[in-house]
């Protein structure tokens, strides 16, 4: 087990709407609920800030801004299609955020940044 909490964002429908707005592929091709929580990007955050509910929350506020853009980024690199208000409010409207406080590491080697 690794020293980590592990927050996945659910994509509701109002982000949903957004990505099918703002969609300008020839194609008009519609991404479902279900499409866009089909591969979610896992956030790894302390054991600490997830160690309770009001203290996950109070990660979340202060780090909501940086983890919703790199969600608007996985869709449309220009953030000119991005909401011009990215408020804490739009975020919870947007996205239910799921904790798992219980991280094994099956692999065995060491993990590294490939960035």
């Amino acid at each position: 087990m690794i020293n980590r909490a592990a927050i996945l964002l659910k994509y509701k429908e109002p982000s949903v709407d957004w990505i099918n707005t703002t969609n300008s592929r020839d194609d008009q091709t519609v991404t479902t609920l279900d499409e866009a929580n089909h591969e979610r990007t896992v956030y790894l955050i302390s054991n600490d800030d997830a160690d309770h509910p009001d203290l996950l929350k109070k990660w979340i506020k202060l780090n909501y801004k940086a983890v919703f853009e790199h969600e608007l980024m996985s869709w449309y690199t220009d953030p000119e299609l991005w909401p011009q208000k990215r408020t804490y409010k739009l975020f919870n409207q947007w996205f239910d955020v799921e904790c798992n406080t219980v991280i094994e590491d099956t692999v065995g080697s060491p993990i590294f940044d490939d960035d």
